[in-house]
């Protein structure tokens, strides 16, 4: 019997003349948590789908369990023992958290009828297997990201398999979810179980991989044993170039005093916040998922209505009622979600910069100046490096990292005083993280003030001037950034 449990041999696979994959090569044995990683478009989800059957390679092979395959169907990857969390969910958000955990059950089953009670039993199978509590009769579609994220995890362990490949699957999961999912990764190892983890994270390489493969820009650029690396290796495999981790030096001292919080709340999600923000600081607010932290995010951008306190942009109290008066006011907001939040996918990305200032771009016959149009989406795509043959492209063509990088200029557009972000880079690879931070950095240095909303402590603690701790809806602490580290930080959330 083979060593491995799934080889990859020499895999090439091209769409429209891009070479997506150019002879790439992955092998991982039983039991065994493998890493793959690489930044977005370096062909990762490209050779997850060959292996699950979804895409045919050009060239190469696929050999599982001992068998080679030419050609592997969706149906036989799973009848081999392959299951796959992508990164999209692949969720009903119209059915409930239960309907979406025993739907594939009920279906395998060949069942014509419902039966309320069997699926309810199924679900709460499913969600005893990473201890996740939730109400079984949420629609998933009012679910948060990381809770959607958590019930697609759920369903993919429900099914015998050999081999699990996660793609991201922590994305959206806070501290905390990450360590449950990390528990349950080790328990399907003990059982014997493979792990592909798909993640461009270095903590978490580090941290769950015992083996790893980075590829870049389709080919296959190193494997080996995850102890032989560190992070400065890591990033230059991914990336081909180096970073330095400057932390943020803030130019402005004493600058005016842009946004000041009084008090603020929203009954059961936060109470007695307040802060004050001036112009070139960043302010960084970190919490675990139900500190309160993203609520926060909400009612600054008039999202969700404070049932206290008070809000001042400029020494001028605003009554934070909906978007429009946050925008009104100077306040710019980039949110958690931005697929589903912050951009139009099928529309033009050059569409998606300019939707906040159109009003702007339209003369008084409410006909759009294409001269002055053409110029600003020019102006944005060099400025933030957003990577696009024809800006004319639907905004969905780009990778994680270029999409955030509309919505930042987006935002940019309409020359806020103030730019909220949430969770600023989730889902965006090393090279994009680093160019975002030294955008923000930017940005502040040239007078805008910045409120980074995020659980990723590296992130805060590197590129903010000034730090929030929530906990449990309420300021815990309020550390240095420049003489606090990660475990200061994580004994105030935990």
């Amino acid at each position: 019997m083979s060593e491995y449990l799934l080889k990859a041999v020499d895999i090439s696979k091209a769409f429209v003349g891009v070479q997506a994959l150019d002879a790439v090569s992955l092998d991982i044995r039983p039991g065994e948590i493998h890493c793959l990683a690489g930044e977005n478009g370096c062909g990762k989800s490209t050779l997850i789908k060959i292996i699950s059957g979804v895409y045919q390679q050009d060239a190469g092979y696929i050999e599982f369990n001992g068998k080679r395959f030419t050609r592997i169907t969706p149906l036989e990857a799973i009848a081999m023992g392959i299951q796959v969390i992508y990164q999209d969910f692949s969720i009903f958000p119209n059915l409930t958290v239960m309907e979406n955990l025993a739907f594939n059950t009920e279906l395998a089953a060949g069942r014509r009828l419902v039966n309320k009670r069997r699926m309810r039993t199924v679900a709460e199978e499913a969600l005893s297997k990473i201890n996740f509590d939730i109400e079984l009769d949420r629609l998933v579609g009012s679910l948060s990201v990381a809770e959607k994220q958590m019930v697609a995890i759920c369903r993919a362990l429900m099914f015998d398999a050999k081999l699990i490949i996660m793609d991201e699957p922590t994305t959206a999961l806070t501290r905390k979810e990450v360590r449950a999912l990390f528990e349950i990764i080790l328990k399907l190892k003990e059982q014997g179980i493979a792990i592909l983890f798909v993640s461009h994270k270095l903590n978490e390489v580090f941290e769950i991989s015992e083996r790893f493969t980075i590829f870049r820009s389709g080919k296959h650029i190193v494997s080996g044993n995850t102890s032989e690396l560190d992070d400065r290796k890591f990033s230059y495999y991914m990336t081909g170039r180096e970073f330095d981790a400057e932390p943020f030096r803030p130019r402005y001292e004493g600058g005016e005093c842009v946004l000041e919080v009084e008090n603020l709340a929203i009954e059961g999600a936060f109470e007695d916040v307040s802060f004050r923000l001036c112009r070139g600081e960043i302010l960084g607010i970190t919490g675990l998922l139900d500190s309160g932290r993203s609520e926060l995010a909400l009612a600054l951008f008039g999202l969700r209505r404070s049932t206290g306190g008070r809000i001042l942009v400029k020494g001028k109290e605003i009554a934070m009622g909906s978007p429009r008066d946050a925008i009104e006011a100077g306040i710019g907001y980039v949110p958690e979600d931005r697929l589903s939040e912050g951009l139009f996918l099928p529309r033009s990305i050059a569409d998606n910069i300019v939707i906040s200032e159109i009003d702007r771009l339209t003369g008084a016959l409410s006909v759009l100046d294409f001269r002055r149009y053409r110029q600003e989406v020019e102006d944005w795509v060099r400025a933030l490096s957003i990577a696009t043959p024809d800006p004319e492209n639907a905004c969905s063509t780009l990778s994680g990292g270029n999409q955030q990088r509309v919505v930042l200029a987006k935002w940019l557009a309409c020359k806020p005083d103030v730019l909220v972000l949430n969770g600023p880079t989730v889902g965006v690879d090393i090279g994009s993280k680093h160019d975002i931070h030294r955008i923000l950095q930017r940005l502040a240095n040239e007078g805008m003030a910045v409120i980074i909303i995020s659980d990723d402590l590296p992130e805060v603690l590197q590129n903010c001037s000034h730090l929030l701790i929530m906990k449990d809806g309420r300021i815990v602490a309020r550390p240095d950034p420049g003489s606090t580290d990660e475990n200061t930080v994580l004994s105030h959330m935990l």
